[in-house]
């Protein structure tokens, strides 16, 4: 982990946090106030940057890569809940707000590089900046909105019907996962998913 200010690619990683979603909106003064609590993490495909059910919790924003959100029950059975790549956050603030251990998991699935921050210090940080709270808050309501509709799609849609609407929605994802963690995301095997495609079904 290393700091914004003494990163080499200090002069890239500003720009890509300035394209953040959630934070292109801010002042330069805000910017600038935010990113000396920032840490540079470059993570490895499969690298936990948060592990369900602790208490320790991060907010995360995407510079490279794509991340997952994943769920996983007792006997380690797994539910991926949502993909997030560069220009996107990942967070746990819903749970850090209602004093609960992290939910779910946050894991790498290709090579990937973030900046992030306490939450005490993010909260702290969206305190001082009402009006980047009101956005940040907008934006995790969006997140639980979207993993809604996708857990309603997994009931809902027959598996074409579940490809063709992540395709609709994230086709600028559907080559970059590996077709095994595409398929559980839409809980389907990975034969299926092949079968469909050479079939011309999607």
């Amino acid at each position: 982990m290393t700091a914004i200010e003494n990163h080499p690619e200090k002069n890239i990683i500003r720009v890509q946090v300035r394209q953040n979603n959630v934070l292109k909106g801010m002042s330069a003064a805000s910017h600038e106030e935010l990113e000396r609590h920032l840490t540079v993490v470059d993570c490895s495909k499969g690298d936990f940057l948060l592990h369900q059910g602790v208490h320790d919790m991060e907010q995360y924003f995407i510079l490279d890569g794509v991340l997952k959100r994943v769920v996983a029950n007792a006997q380690g059975k797994e539910m991926i809940l949502r993909f997030a790549a560069e220009r996107e956050m990942e967070t746990s603030y819903a749970a850090w707000c209602l004093k609960t251990p992290a939910p779910y998991s946050i894991v790498c699935v290709t090579k990937a590089r973030v900046v992030k921050l306490p939450m005490p210090e993010w909260i702290g940080f969206l305190e001082r900046h009402p009006e980047e709270k009101r956005l940040f808050e907008y934006c995790v309501m969006n997140l639980m909105s979207e993993i809604m509709a996708h857990t309603i799609t997994l009931h809902l849609l027959d598996a074409p019907g579940r490809v063709h609407r992540f395709v609709r929605k994230h086709a600028e994802l559907f080559d970059r996962i590996p077709k095994k963690e595409l398929a559980a995301y839409m809980n389907l095997s990975a034969e299926t998913l092949s079968r469909l495609k050479q079939r011309g079904k999607i």
